[in-house]
């Protein structure tokens, strides 16, 4: 009975304890960040766990690499690294990333020559002005913002983003927070299409049986979202979560996504791809639900001067789903823990 007291102390003063606490969840890890010239270094325990890039040039800022608490990287090397072996389609697919393929006619998940006829002709760039904040601590805290510019230059909106970095000895965390910002004078349309939102490039070991250049690769991936959805069968279903993991060098390791439920159309659409992109997508519907003769069902107006805040949680894991407690971990995120 000795060890249950300090836990009865607790529960009489009226204190709340998150699900991490009853589970037994270790204790969380010193976070660092370094602000480079064209990068913010994160560092979890005194090991890189990843790097925001925001100035090498490319269209947008993104997170590489991706390092789970063993040092195993969790995402696709390409383009950043040419690793031998590795799937070189979609080059704009940058590790983890936000962006949107219709943002007023213009899109900024496509580069050159991406989903032609789909999706608009002129592809953005989401550009840096500027970091905010960078905070040490038991929780990371990075702070930027951006600029989202047509091909002519012309501003086509802001956004300000926060990414809190956390861990343990088992897992480490993203909380990205995305707020984007409609100009004074003109509404920002964020129009239906499949290619979005809050996404992630997976290691070509993640994948599950694929093609890629007409031939058949194999894999031993797999993916399941919080309403038991499996494979092939996640894309373009709608809830809280969805996890992807797969084994290597004789572990089994995983990414999930968690939806806040406070985010638009919450519980959100998974763009989950068995060739390794992940993401979350609140405003592709027509595409998700095969509702090809309602192709504007899935558009959101942000009014002049006004903004839509959207969040997410990565949580990159030991073990499959279960092991993992990923249903605890979002029960916890969803409290507001």
């Amino acid at each position: 009975m000795k060890h249950w007291l300090p836990l009865l102390v607790l529960l009489m003063a009226g204190l709340t304890l998150s699900p991490a606490c009853l589970f037994g969840a270790e204790l969380a890890q010193a976070v660092t960040l370094t602000a480079l010239p064209d990068r913010v270094r994160v560092e979890i325990a005194g090991q890189l766990f990843t790097e925001y890039v925001h100035g090498d040039g490319a269209s947008r800022p993104y997170c590489y690499p991706i390092l789970a608490v063993d040092g195993q990287g969790l995402t696709r090397d390409f383009p950043m690294k040419q690793t031998p072996g590795e799937d070189r389609d979609h080059p704009w697919h940058r590790s983890l990333w936000f962006a949107h393929s219709m943002v007023n006619g213009v899109d900024f998940w496509n580069e050159a020559g991406g989903d032609v006829g789909k999706s608009p002709k002129e592809k953005g760039r989401t550009v840096s002005v500027g970091l905010v904040e960078t905070t040490s601590g038991v929780i990371g805290v990075l702070r930027a913002r951006n600029h989202l510019v047509a091909p002519d230059g012309r501003l086509i909106c802001r956004d300000e983003r926060t990414l809190r970095f956390h861990g343990t000895a088992t897992g480490r965390f993203i909380d990205y927070e995305i707020t984007v910002q409609a100009l004074p004078d003109a509404p920002l349309l964020l129009g239906d299409n499949k290619d979005g939102t809050m996404a992630i490039r997976l290691a070509q070991w993640m994948t599950l049986p694929h093609q890629y250049e007409k031939r058949e690769l194999p894999g031993n991936g797999h993916i399941v979202t919080a309403t038991g959805a499996r494979d092939a069968a996640a894309w373009g279903q709608r809830a809280p979560w969805c996890d992807f993991y797969a084994p290597h060098a004789g572990k089994v390791y995983g990414v999930a996504i968690f939806d806040h439920p406070q985010n638009l159309r919450h519980p959100t659409w998974w763009m989950a791809r068995g060739y390794g992109l992940f993401a979350a997508n609140p405003f592709g519907q027509h595409d998700f639900e095969g509702r090809k003769d309602q192709p504007h069902l899935g558009d959101y107006t942000i009014p002049a001067g006004g903004h839509l805040t959207l969040r997410y949680r990565f949580y990159f894991h030991l073990g499959n789903e279960t092991e993992a407690q990923v249903a605890a971990h979002y029960a916890e995120y969803a409290a507001g823990q």
